[in-house]
Parts: structure tokens; sequence; C-alpha cells
């Protein structure tokens, strides 16, 4: 089916894996462009991010590899596309007491299915990325999905689950079947001055990985007349007060540093409660979950009625997959119960389910009103 594919763009963040990805599809013979997108939303984020995709030596180092490499490189500016499916949806995310995941809706909505849409408008008929999973095509379905990719340490899978069908027949993952080491490799030999460019590792619009202090300048909760007045209270889950915070959105579920409470036994968030501005800290068990909710799920299988099925779920990119029983509610709805309790299922981020390697559909974990949240346990607030 893809053999159709002649022009492929590729999205070049100015890192090793985009930049050899380039260079394995011009040599199997495709007529490859490259394309960097700027998405920065702040000045901060342009000057001070230097080693995340958004960054201006991202931009300089995939101009260079693609000179190198003799193809064309656009560069596409998404500041504003950036901006409220990303930036707005993390810092609304965080004010409702969730903990989101920024690079799953950037892919979602930024790197895949935009980058699509401006490629073709250039008269490339299909992209490609440097993550490492894989495209793979169910002729039983005749749909495709997503395998894990070769390398177990840097396997990205689970950050495509929201990706649709438009999107990946139409999508290269070239390094998928490659480990780091070799496509470092590879880079070296091809003299690549981004051979041995480190990983970029904090969110790309908050080079400082202070959430708290981005929403503060940000967004400005501190002036957000709407929201409770910090410092808040830390209580336990029977209310008990045992400090205070600087404010919710500086926490998240199963966190354990920076709470400066002096207790016998280390303490974990167990919940957030935006109304309240209150954090609810507990023991390690009292963090663990073995129910959740997932909604919004995208689905790669065709299940054919199937309402309960086993699948190995990862509640996090770097959460080893755990077995569990996954019962359909409703269209793009489920609960998922696991074998074993999973330390800090977290509101707001994604749940993926796969059969073996492959993935057979994802979802977000819900906060739903009126109902038990994912690793919420029952506390009683003293109003008094």
């Amino acid at each position: 089916m893809k053999q159709t594919h002649k022009r492929i763009l590729v999205a070049m963040s100015g890192g090793v894996d985009s930049s050899v990805a380039a260079y394995l599809l011009k040599k199997d013979g495709f007529e490859v462009g490259g394309a960097t997108i700027r998405t920065w939303a702040s000045g901060d984020c342009a000057e001070k991010n230097t080693k995340a995709c958004c960054g201006v030596i991202g931009v300089e180092d995939a101009r260079s590899v693609a000179w190198k490499l003799g193809i064309p490189h656009y560069v596409f500016n998404f500041e504003s596309e950036f901006k409220t499916h990303v930036v707005d949806y993390f810092s609304s995310e965080y004010l409702k007491g969730r903990t989101p995941n920024p690079c799953i809706a950037c892919n979602q909505h930024i790197k895949f299915s935009l980058f699509l849409k401006r490629a073709r408008q250039l008269g490339y008929d299909a992209i490609a990325t440097g993550h490492y999973a894989q495209v793979a095509f169910d002729e039983s379905s005749s749909h495709h999905f997503i395998r894990e990719g070769k390398d177990p340490t840097k396997d990205q899978s689970y950050v495509l689950f929201p990706l649709p069908e438009e999107v990946l027949e139409n999508l290269y993952l070239p390094i998928g079947g490659y480990s780091k080491m070799e496509i470092r490799a590879l880079a070296r030999a091809l003299d690549l001055r981004v051979a041995d460019k480190p990983d970029s590792q904090e969110i790309c619009f908050i080079p400082s990985n202070d959430y708290g202090a981005f929403l503060e300048r940000e967004v400005g909760v501190h002036r957000d007349a709407s929201l409770p007045e910090k410092p808040g209270l830390i209580r336990d889950r029977f209310g008990n007060v045992l400090g205070e915070h600087p404010g919710y959105y500086h926490y998240t579920i199963g966190q354990r540093k920076g709470l400066k409470i002096p207790f016998k036994h280390a303490l974990y968030v167990v919940d957030i409660i935006p109304s309240q501005n209150t954090v609810v800290v507990g023991t390690k068990k009292e963090v663990a979950s073995r129910l959740c909710r997932v909604e919004r799920i995208n689905w790669f299988a065709s299940l054919n009625g199937t309402k309960s099925l086993r699948v190995q779920a990862k509640i996090r990119s770097r959460h080893s997959k755990a077995w569990a029983t996954l019962e359909r509610i409703v269209e793009g709805e489920a609960t998922i119960l696991f074998d074993e309790p999973q330390e800090a299922v977290t509101p707001g981020q994604g749940c993926v389910f796969y059969e073996g390697d492959r993935i057979l559909g994802g979802g977000w974990i819900a906060t739903n009103v009126g109902a038990p949240l994912c690793g919420r346990p029952v506390h009683v607030i003293d109003q008094g």
C-alpha cells in the first residue's frame, strides 16, 4: 500500500533520530524533504531551551543536516496551534488538578495531523518522524496500527496512541527497527553534527521544569480571582492538617519530593482538590490503585462487539506494562482493572492497551464528576 508514496516530508527536530530517519528514507529511494516545526509559545522557551525541538539551535541543526543530505528544508510556524492545543491544554488540565501529557497532545494535534496537512500543501504525499516505534498493517481489518520499537529502552509507541488512520496510512517511522546505539553509529558514519547530541528530557516550553512557576508567569494563576488563594492546606485522607503548600498546581499524584513535611514515614500526593486548594497526602500504599476509568479511547483494533478483553496496560511512558482486564462501558470509554495495584494511576495521563508489542488502543485516564477517580482514596475534609 505504501509503495504508492513518492515524496516524504520528515519532521526534523534537529536531533539525531529525525536526522537519520531522513537519511534512511533517501537511501531507500524516496524524494525526501525536511521541515522543522516552530512551536515556541514564549520568548523564554526560544531563548533558553536550546536542546528541545522548539529551540533556535534545533532549527539550525536540522538545516545543517538537510544541507548535508542534499534535501530541501522548511520551517513551519505552528505557534498559534501549539498554544491552543498544547500550552492552553496543559495549563487547563493542571488547574483542574490533573496531570497532562503535553507531548501526546502535541503528537495528536501538531506533529502529525497538522504536519501532514502542511506537507500535502507542499506536494508531499507522506510524512515521517524519528520516533522509536513501528507502523504495521492488519490485513484482516484493513487498518494500520502501532507496534513497539526494536529498542525497549527507547520505545515511544505509548505517545502515539491517539493517531488516526488517515495519519497512520501516510506515516513512516524509519528508525523503529533500530536501537539508539545503531542510530548514533549511523550518524557518526555520516559525519552528522548531531551524532552525539543529547536527547531532550524536559517539556519544550518549560525548560526549567518548574510547572508551577510557568503557570504563575504565563497563565497568571496568582492573578485569577476565580482560583483559591494560596497558600493552601496539605491534609491526610482523614482531614488532619499536616502542612501548607504554595498552590495545588505545583503537585501531581504520586509526588513525594517537595512536600516539606516532617513525618514518621514518606508521604505521597494521593489527591488534589482544586476547589478547596487542598493537597491530600498518604502512604505509598494509599497512592496505589487497581481500578481506573479511561475515556476518549482511540482503537487500532476491530473488537467486533467484544465487551471484555485481557490487555497489558501502560499508565505512563516509562511505566512497565501490567496485566489488566478491560471492560468496555460505552463507545470510547472503558474501565481497567489491574491484576496488581499500580502506583500513581494519574487522571490526565494516557492509558495504552497492548497485545504483545501491538497497541490495541489507548485513551485518557478520566476524572468523572460524581464517580470515584483513579487512585483517589475516600477522604473526609474538616470544613470547620
